[in-house]
């Protein structure tokens, strides 16, 4: 084992980490650390089954301890970091920014330091569409445009990429970024448009949709988006950024509608009763209508395009959810039920 290559996976039981926890194992012969808080998002069930003997190990703990950092990039001596770790549900970052700044912007910080002192070969930070801001009558976004983010959430993804790139300036850090589109997939948390509304359905609930529903989202299958991380991590050059999506926007609406057709097909349910549900309610604050990224980089330099079709991968996501009701369930925690009643009850209640 002492010649393979290690990674340190952040935030590898979150939704996309663990998946590309997964997806390591089984495209690699890499060894993966897989270091996780464990905060009401991250799932050690979503690596069950998961049994790769001195290839996997999994450490409790934060990325903003800078202590637990140095003693396992000590230890574990990796190759490469991808950090999934992140607070990323905007919603909950207009309610409290706090939490979203401690993680995404000081834990990335203690990430680049530990990786710098510890002379890593590569980490690569895993960002957002979102930090482009609005894209609302504009070109698709480049590698190259501006960061104008508009929630807190985007904010601290938008400050991170720029830590990232200050310390490949200052310290000369190896280190990459990527920026995706919406993920979608199994094992989502249900704060997520998809499953959350696949969860309504299931508990007989309405579809609340922010607004007017015409939000415009771009989205990629989660295995698609593990394919864009790892040909990064293997082939792209130091100091780069890449965008990744798959090139088809819909509205939140659209998705919604798409959403109860399969679930009336693959779940027995009643189509135009679902579609009778949807319901519109008080839009979030500083609500942006469009993003939308030009990933030509990404397929011209490294070979990466998405596999899986939109509606080939919402069937998936719908025969998983339905297929796991109990874990469904089980995630719908009491702290996710006050952020239920925070937004969709109370209108946001801001001061």
């Amino acid at each position: 084992m002492s010649n393979v290559k290690t990674v340190l996976v952040t935030g590898g039981c979150g939704f996309i980490g663990a998946h590309f926890v997964r997806y390591l194992l089984d495209h690699t012969d890499w060894r993966v650390v897989n270091l996780d808080k464990l905060t009401y998002a991250g799932d050690l069930g979503r690596l069950h089954g998961v049994d790769a003997g001195d290839r996997y190990q999994f450490v409790r703990g934060d990325i903003v301890d800078r202590s637990l950092l140095s003693d396992l990039f000590r230890q574990e001596t990796p190759w490469a970091v991808v950090n999934f770790a992140a607070e990323s549900h905007v919603d909950k970052s207009i309610l409290d920014p706090w939490p979203f700044l401690q993680t995404n912007v000081m834990g990335v910080q203690a990430l680049l330091e530990a990786a710098r002192r510890h002379n890593t070969d590569r980490l690569i930070q895993i960002s957002t569409d979102e930090v482009y801001g609005d894209t609302e009558g504009q070109e698709p976004s480049s590698e190259d445009s501006a960061l104008q983010p508009s929630s807190p959430y985007s904010a601290s993804k938008a400050a991170a990429d720029l830590l990232c790139l200050a310390y490949q300036r200052t310290y000369n850090a190896r280190v990459l970024i990527v920026r995706c589109c919406n993920n979608f997939g199994p094992f989502q948390f249900p704060e997520k448009l998809i499953p959350f509304m696949i969860s309504a359905a299931l508990r007989g609930n309405d579809f609340p949709l922010y607004g007017d529903g015409g939000q415009r989202r771009d989205w990629l299958f989660v295995e698609d988006s593990c394919a864009a991380v790892l040909a990064v991590l293997e082939k792209g050059p130091l100091g780069s950024t890449y965008n990744a999506s798959a090139g088809s926007l819909r509205t939140n609406l659209e998705v919604v509608h798409a959403l109860c057709g399969v679930l009336a097909e693959e779940g027995g349910l009643n189509q135009s009763e679902l579609l009778g549900r949807v319901r519109f309610v008080k839009d979030r604050p500083g609500h942006d209508r469009r993003y939308e990224i030009d990933a030509r980089r990404i397929r011209l330099e490294l070979g990466w395009s998405p596999q899986v079709a939109f509606e080939t991968g919402l069937r998936q996501t719908v025969r998983w959810y339905l297929s796991h009701r109990a874990w469904l369930n089980q995630v719908m925690s009491g702290e996710h039920r006050a952020y239920l009643e925070a937004v969709y009850t109370r209108g946001w209640g801001l001061g």
